[in-house]
Parts: structure tokens; sequence; C-alpha cells
């Protein structure tokens, strides 16, 4: 299985489907707001037009209303690419949530837990009460290490770790170094696309935001805006949070979109950080060119020493 990984636009859309088409492959988005059905400009969710008739799975299946987690993801794309390995084909993985790819990658296994519908409320009740901070505080005191792994407005990761801690006293960070079998599920090539010079990655996460707001991005957001009680996820997302304001008469639109450049721009940065720590990952840089020739040859290469 060959994974594509990396920061938001640097094209890995475009990168997965021409290598689907040479290798006879299909693909896995590994994107965690791709899954929702109804949100396509604002998550960057790839056209038919990019698909060039590539299948892709994992995209535009659940409801925005319903909560999806890196165990859920690893179900279904382990069920994913058993169907496409025996059909013959390549699973390619595909996105920017570095915790999907890396989960699937190390084998990383999640036992599903049951919430306590109370715990959860009174942590939802918390978050709209006191913000996400408050939240993030009370991880840090009891799990630490998990804690540094986690983006403090990543509410959704953080209420999961303390719903655990609450309901069984266990830390997500043990649960997590527990879950790390000793041998990797699958022979695995991943393949990391990023620029050399951050400048002109700014620069394109930059345009796609302006081309996001000409496509429509405005009314999505309305739409999440309309219904932030139940898009839970969705509302939290870059994206769509930040033209809150803008409906709520509290700042214009130009500084809206320029505070989601900044906020894509960081979360960029986070993409990085994350993708760094999967060791054997390949890099390619935008700025070498001949990326698709690249890939290639490493996928080539890849398969010639699997299939010898």
């Amino acid at each position: 299985m060959v994974a594509i990984g990396g920061p938001t636009a640097t094209g890995k859309t475009a990168l997965s489907v021409a290598l689907a088409k040479r290798f006879g492959g299909e693909i896995i988005s590994a994107d965690s707001m791709q899954i929702y059905q109804g949100l396509d400009v604002g998550t960057a969710k790839v056209t038919p037009e990019e698909m060039q008739g590539v299948p892709h799975h994992l995209v535009g299946f659940l409801a925005p209303e319903q909560a999806f987690s890196v165990a859920d993801f690893t179900t279904l794309a382990g069920k994913t690419i058993t169907q496409l390995t025996a059909q013959g084909k390549l699973p390619l993985v595909v996105g920017g949530t570095g915790l999907y790819i890396t989960s699937l990658l190390n084998g990383i296994g999640f036992t599903p837990e049951k919430v306590d519908p109370a715990i959860r409320q009174e942590l939802q009740a918390r978050l709209q009460a006191e913000g996400s901070q408050a939240l993030y505080a009370e991880l840090a005191a009891v799990d630490p290490g998990y804690a540094a792994k986690v983006h403090p407005n990543n509410t959704p990761r953080v209420i999961r770790a303390l719903e655990l801690y609450r309901a069984t006293g266990r830390k997500m960070s043990a649960e997590r170094e527990a879950a790390r079998p000793a041998e990797k599920p699958y022979r695995s090539l991943c393949l990391c696309l990023t620029c050399r010079d951050r400048t002109l990655l700014y620069q394109r996460i930059d345009t796609r935001c302006d081309r996001m707001m000409q496509s429509g991005i405005l009314e999505e957001a309305k739409l999440v805006y309309d219904h932030r009680d139940t898009y839970r996820t969705a509302a939290q997302a870059i994206g769509y949070k930040e033209f809150f304001p803008y409906f709520e008469g509290t700042a214009d639109l130009e500084s809206c979109l320029a505070h989601l450049k900044q906020a894509s721009r960081n979360y960029a940065k986070r993409q990085l950080t994350w993708f760094r720590r999967q060791t054997d990952a390949v890099w390619l840089y935008l700025e070498d060119g001949n990326l698709e020739q690249q890939a290639a040859e490493q996928t080539e290469a890849f398969l010639a020493e699997n299939n010898a």
C-alpha cells in the first residue's frame, strides 16, 4: 500500500490520481473532514473532475451530525485495503490528517470505549461555558504526555481523552503506547509532499483560500454556523469557524478571510511536524519538479521489492 501525506495545498490529490491511473490503484481518503456529506468547498474535497474516473473511498459518506474517530478510520480503511488487495488493486491512502495515516501505517489498535453520556454532556457543557482552553488545561493536568501532542483547539481529541480518564482512570498516552504492535501491519511506502521554501507553501495556501471564496465557501460556512450545535466537528474545523464572526456581525469579511489564511498556515506547520515523526517517509519537494516521475520511481521500486 502507498500512503501520500503532507501539509495542505501541496498537490496530494493530483499526485495520487496520477499514481492510481499509472499503477491500477484506488484511493482511500485520510482526511477527517472530507468524510462529511455536503461540506465540499471548505474541506477541499476532491471533485468528480479531479478524480478522473479513479474510485475514491471514505469521501462524503457521513452526515455532518455524526462523530468519526481515528478508530473508525483505521477500521474502515483496513477493510477497504483488504478488499482492494484481494482484487489485485493498489490501495493509495491519501490525505493531510497525520493521525489517521500514521495510526494506520503503524497498526495502532484502538479499543472501542462506550461513552458515558453524562460525562460527554458535562464536558460539552463546560466547553460551551468556559471554552476549549479550560478543557485542555484539565487534560494537561491529568495526562501531560498526551496533551503535549494535541493542539489545544482540537476539542474532539481533548474531550475523548478526558472521557477515557474520567470513566476508567486510564491515560490516553498510556493507551496509545500499549496499542502499538511489535510489527507494522502493512508493507507500505509513505510519500510526503512539501516545499523547501515555507514562503512558497504559504503562497499556495493563500491562493487556495482565495479560490475557496470564489467557489462558495461562505455559503457552506453559513450552513455550518446555522447548525453549529449539531455539526460539532465541522463547527470546530478550519475553513468554517473563521467566518462565524462575520455572521455574528463582529468582523468584516476581509478580516475573516485573513484569519482563515493564517489558521491554514498554522495548520500546515502542525501537519509538517506530525508527518516528520513518520521516520520512514520519503519526502518530495515541489520546487524540485517532476513530482509524478519521482513518486512513480519510488512506487515502482517499492512494488518490485515487495513482489519479488
